[in-house]
């Protein structure tokens, strides 16, 4: 949530023609990363959970594509981007390690089932 409301602040500085263009990409992005989140843990399985956390992971590398080009065009102050690149990958980290686990957990379950 903190990096959607980030990525939210620095957009509002955008020029107001990006605000249907590079602006919504990364609010839609920013928003979906903890969505995606919220949502798999609301499912059923470990199975469907890995699925959002796979979507979170996937609209948090489309912000840092998006955060890089809106540095690189000057729209984004350098500082600012760098502290939510920085965010987005420490964010990564924790999916990474979290399918990890659900992972290895689905590995152990095959195994404990009852035949």
């Amino acid at each position: 949530m903190r990096l959607a409301r980030g990525v939210y602040s620095a957009t509002n500085a955008y020029p107001k023609h990006e605000l249907f263009g590079l602006t919504s990409q990364m609010r839609r992005a920013a928003i979906s990363v903890p969505s995606n989140i919220a949502e798999g843990h609301g499912r059923v399985s470990d199975r469907s959970f890995r699925i959002f956390l796979t979507q979170a992971r996937g609209s948090l590398f489309e912000l840092e594509t998006q955060l890089q080009l809106a540095t690189d065009i000057g729209y984004s102050n350098p500082a600012e981007a760098a502290a939510l690149m920085q965010e987005c990958q420490e964010i990564a980290r924790m999916l990474n390690a979290l399918l990890k686990t659900l992972q290895e957990k689905g590995k152990s379950d095959i195994g404990n089932r009852p035949r």
